[in-house]
């Protein structure tokens, strides 16, 4: 028996973006969502705008909404290797290419186009103007911030619950007291510095 392809009333359109660029530690995440076309779900913005609770709230409901959607990353090491654009764009292309659904574009924030085989635009703070960034901006966060949350139990005494990663004082001031962990990212400088001869680097136990 044949299986029926979806149709779909309007072009499907992704909505791109990515979170966790500047912390000293854990991956860079990205999301790509594509949203129905109507009705519109209300209250999504950049994810930076909006408190956690909010956040948890709307990640659920994009997830109950969208047509489909895909979250990605690139590790600490692979920023290291790329740095950290290159690794950036490379979580999204990984989240793009693992939707269920193909879409017709990708909206892209910002204004360095991911390599995709597929028509794209990129926009400008587009995760405060276009729903479907947005909400990849929202999910893409909340999947972050929740894996930091595991590597704080990973790695105490560093505060990962709290910081997610960024080079808060309290943050620095853990690396110089307990050393450099395996999902810090090695090339920023706050971390090249700790690594130097006279400093211990972090032993990642099994289990």
């Amino acid at each position: 028996m044949r299986r029926r392809k979806r149709r779909f009333a309007c072009p499907l359109v992704a909505g791109v973006d990515e979170v966790g660029r500047g912390p000293l530690a854990g991956p860079v995440v990205a999301a790509a969502v594509i949203l129905p076309a109507r009705p519109l779900l209300r209250g999504l913005t950049d994810s930076k705008a909006i408190g956690a609770a909010e956040r948890e709230r709307l990640d659920e409901r994009i997830r109950q909404r969208a047509l489909a959607y895909a979250i990605a990353e690139a590790s600490a090491a692979e920023i290291d290797s790329l740095n950290i654009l290159q690794a950036s764009l490379l979580a999204m292309q990984r989240a793009v290419a693992a939707l269920s659904l193909t879409p017709f574009v990708a909206w892209v924030d910002g204004n360095q186009p991911p390599p995709l085989n597929m028509p794209l635009r990129t926009v400008v703070g587009g995760d405060g103007s276009v729903p479907a960034i947005s909400a990849a901006s929202i999910i893409a966060k909340v999947a972050r911030d929740r894996q930091m949350s595991e590597f704080d139990a990973r790695y105490p005494g560093y505060g990962f619950g709290q910081h997610k990663g960024y080079g808060t004082r309290a943050h620095r001031d853990a690396i110089d007291a307990h050393g450099v962990t395996p999902i810090h990212r090695r090339s920023f400088a706050p971390v090249a510095r700790a690594l130097q001869p006279h400093q211990i680097d972090f032993i990642d136990q099994p289990g």
